[in-house]
């Protein structure tokens, strides 16, 4: 048996491998259920919030190393969820998880991954693995946590080789809401945005959203109704929206002009006014005429410094994205807002005559900083000033 023949004398008999496209074969411990998952392998650099970061829909097919060592440590609860359940395939942790402290924890986070059917792997050199990522690129990986996937290791081996990545994929349609609903949660701090007395029904086009985004347009006074990725300009009218948003999420934006891209080219011809965040900002920008590509290794964290060009400030973002918009694509009406100060890329834009504006980033954060929770604001401003 595979496990028997690889052993510690730091850790528990191995239990779990993590295996390279290249061939480079990481072995660990399990965590989680015992299974194999084939995805993109991440790295994450936030020190806090590995549970917002699991469950946030934007990590579909994707697996997070965790550059942080100390996971688990306050555990999981019932609060800090960015979705109803886990959306990353796995996680790498370097540390295995010791007990949890913390007044609000309910379960472990090895627990909380059984629950949810998810993978993972601790005992690995999480710095190697960044290093690796951050010279060679995005990584197609298999972790395996040894059970029934024992003895197929080959197998395992030759579906990764086949599978063909992230690019192309149409991933937003997948995880979307597949009903409308309304949202009328806020923000759990107080004072973060200052609550207008004015309302505005908007509408937000779900290709990933997290909860906290909900909360930050909710804190806004603005009536939500979440719609599906996949609705067309007639159900989207229906809804009489004084204001469109256009959520984060994954795969690669350039699979989503069958059958999104065409409805957003159709809401901006009624000049309402557009926000979009993350996978959002790249959808709005291959409607207004730019490009978008694959990333070399991607921003995910909570510490991204981005420049804000128009009052040249600095804002500490939090990021999670594979693709960018490219920058010399950008056509003459579109004037770019934010820079990232660690690669150069675009991390904003806004249109010259419509009310359109979008952010690569999260400015709704969680996990994160609230530097740039002001763009909800400029948000109702902007609907406020077209209602």
């Amino acid at each position: 048996m595979l496990k028997d023949n690889f052993k510690n004398q730091h850790l528990r008999p191995i239990s779990a491998a993590l295996v390279f496209d290249d061939g480079e074969i990481l072995w660990g411990n399990g965590l989680g259920v015992n299974k194999s998952v084939i995805a993109e392998l991440c790295f994450n650099t936030s020190q806090t919030g590995y549970q917002e970061t699991l469950t946030d829909p934007s990590y579909t097919k994707q697996i997070i190393n965790f550059t942080f060592p100390h996971i688990g440590i306050v555990g999981t609860n019932d609060q800090d969820l960015e979705s109803n359940k886990i959306y990353a395939e796995g996680c790498v942790i370097n540390q295995a998880i010791s007990n949890y402290s913390n007044w609000r924890a309910k379960d472990s986070l090895n627990t909380f991954l059984n629950n949810n059917d998810i993978p993972g792997i601790t005992g690995v050199d999480t710095r190697y693995i960044t290093r690796k990522l951050s010279n060679e690129g995005a990584k197609k990986v298999a972790l395996i946590n040894f059970g029934e996937d024992q003895n197929n290791f080959e197998e395992i081996k030759t579906k990764l080789k086949e599978w063909k990545g992230l690019e192309n994929l149409d991933l937003a349609t997948i995880v979307s809401t597949k009903k409308v609903y309304n949202w009328d949660e806020g923000l759990w701090k107080t004072n973060v945005i200052k609550k207008p007395t004015k309302n505005y029904p908007v509408v937000c086009l779900d290709f990933g959203i997290k909860q906290n985004i909900l909360r930050s347009l909710n804190e806004l006074n603005f009536e939500t109704s979440i719609l599906p990725a996949t609705s067309n300009i007639n159900e989207i009218m229906e809804k009489k929206p004084k204001g469109i948003f256009l959520s984060n999420g994954p795969g690669d934006p350039d699979a989503t002009t069958k059958i999104i891209l065409p409805t957003i080219k159709n809401i901006i011809k009624l000049k309402i006014p557009i926000f979009g965040i993350c996978l959002g900002h790249q959808i709005i920008s291959l409607a207004l005429g730019a490009k978008t590509k694959k990333m070399y290794q991607g921003h995910r964290g909570a510490n991204q410094p981005v420049k804000n060009l128009n009052n040249q400030t600095v804002e500490i973002t939090s990021q999670n994205h594979g693709f960018e918009v490219d920058r010399s694509s950008l056509p003459n009406d579109i004037v770019e807002t934010h820079i990232s100060l660690f690669d150069g890329s675009n991390e904003g834009i806004k249109h010259k005559n419509l009310p359109i504006f979008s952010v690569q980033y999260h400015p709704e954060a969680s996990p994160g900083p609230h530097d740039s929770s002001y763009l909800f604001e400029e948000f109702y401003k902007l609907i406020d000033a077209h209602a």
